[in-house]
């Protein structure tokens, strides 16, 4: 007669851990310089950062500064110097918030919607047809683990900054 299995899963070890590590590093670089690509295709002189920061603007629509540095965790400094180089390049416009006279909204320029939309097609076109090869569980686990690791790291951020 054999022993029954253990119902708890093993956790995983350090050689796993360190396996997906590497994993996640080899995805950022690859992120950081499709990041770089895209930004040089929309304008020569626009910065990775500029483009992370138009391309959320026309993504999401007109966003106050404030709400940009918060969605993408950047230093509110390094969005307003980004913001008025965006400007200089025709891609952003600020305006006055009708809500508030003393806020600035930021509108992405028509040229800038084409350039970053088009530009997102072509990043997107590579992911949705390697994932298309995949099975279609194999995609749904990926997205649900993927979930699970964003938000237990950001729980784990937060716990922190609440020790701080």
């Amino acid at each position: 007669m054999s022993a029954p299995a253990d119902p708890t899963p093993r956790t995983a070890g350090d050689d796993e851990i360190a396996a997906v590590e590497e994993q996640l590093r080899s995805l950022f670089v690859r992120v950081r310089a499709v990041w770089k690509e895209a930004a040089a295709a929309v304008d020569p002189d626009l910065q990775p950062v500029g483009y992370k920061i138009l391309s959320a603007v026309v993504r999401r629509g007109p966003m106050h500064a404030g709400a940009i540095a918060e969605a993408l965790e950047i230093d509110k400094s390094v969005v307003s110097r980004q913001l008025k180089q965006l400007e200089v390049l025709g891609l952003a416009t600020t305006v006055p918030d009708p809500k508030d006279g003393r806020a600035r909204i930021v509108e992405p320029t028509l040229v800038a919607v084409e350039r970053v939309g088009g530009k997102r097609s072509r990043m997107q076109q590579q992911l949705y047809a390697q994932l298309r090869t995949w099975p279609a569980d194999d995609v749904g686990d990926l997205a649900r683990l993927l979930a699970r690791l964003t938000g237990d790291v950001l729980a784990e951020g937060g716990d922190r900054a609440a020790d701080a």
